[in-house]
């Protein structure tokens, strides 16, 4: 079993009951065991500012499937929920990502891991170091450390 970290977030239809039916999903994946959730945490959008607050949170889980096959469930979910493909940095009504895969480190044009942004986001790292205080991003360092160096004001726990 590897240890995987999803990213949620939502801000359209009710969001923070898109994150919470999300991880149900992410719950009924076969080979995968949600092993530990962040709280839900309030954010300010990435990008264009004429939307509304995002509702973030990270999912740390244990599984069998390769991370193409992650990635496939993780997609079906996201169109369960009616996720269309738009607008860069627009309001989605539900958008995971797999940020961690182990400690692997890989890029292509589907999957790159760990996320391309993970250490710039704060709506990533706050509710991260939430459940794994002592991890380590692959290529990137120690979750304290990139904690340390990014503005988290914009960050607000809510449960």
């Amino acid at each position: 079993m590897k240890i995987a970290y999803i990213g949620l977030g939502s801000n359209m239809h009710s969001p923070i009951k898109q994150i919470k039916s999300a991880i149900k999903l992410i719950e009924e994946i076969a080979s995968t065991e949600i092993t530990d959730v962040s709280s839900l945490y309030k954010s300010k959008p990435v990008g264009p500012q004429d939307q509304d607050d995002y509702i973030n949170a990270v999912v740390k889980i244990e599984t069998e499937l390769m991370p193409y096959e992650l990635l496939e469930r993780i997609q079906e979910i996201e169109k369960q929920h009616g996720r269309i493909r738009g607008e860069r940095w627009g309001p989605r009504v539900i958008d995971l990502d797999i940020l961690m895969f182990g400690n692997k480190i890989m890029t292509d044009q589907k999957l790159t891991i760990p996320h391309p942004e993970i250490h710039n986001r704060s709506f990533v790292l706050v509710p991260l170091a939430e459940i794994d205080s002592d991890c380590e991003i692959p290529g990137k360092g120690p979750i304290s450390d990139l904690l340390a160096t990014i503005d988290k004001s914009n960050v607000v726990q809510l449960q």
